[in-house]
């Protein structure tokens, strides 16, 4: 379950994110500049998101790889296969209770690749 409720936990740092940055201008100068450009605060949020969706997409691949682990010796298509084969050459099988950070972390990296 934990990786659900990160998962959620980061979809919904998303959604809070995803607020436009012109709602937060706030007039300046005796109302003379009454807009201030947010595009640099815009971007950095995008950026955010961009690395959490990244996040979200890693724990999907992990917990995904591991289903199908479950259903062996039934194979998938040979394309899905190749991509199990090469994750796990990364995140090895979750045969019990441990720490997933680092096969997290691992399966970010695996994305980026």
């Amino acid at each position: 379950m934990i990786p659900q409720y990160t998962a959620a936990g980061i979809v919904s740092e998303n959604k809070q994110l995803c607020t436009p940055a012109s709602v937060d201008s706030i007039p300046s100068s005796n109302n003379q500049e009454d807009h201030v450009s947010m595009g640099a605060n815009a971007a950095t949020k995008c950026k955010r998101v961009i690395d959490n969706v990244e996040k979200v997409l890693a724990i999907e691949l992990l917990t995904a790889v591991q289903a199908l682990e479950f259903r062996r010796p039934l194979q998938s298509s040979p394309q899905i296969e190749e991509i199990v084969s090469a994750f796990r050459k990364e995140v090895s099988f979750n045969e019990q209770d441990r720490i997933l950070h680092t096969d997290l972390m691992k399966a970010v990296e695996f994305l980026r690749k």
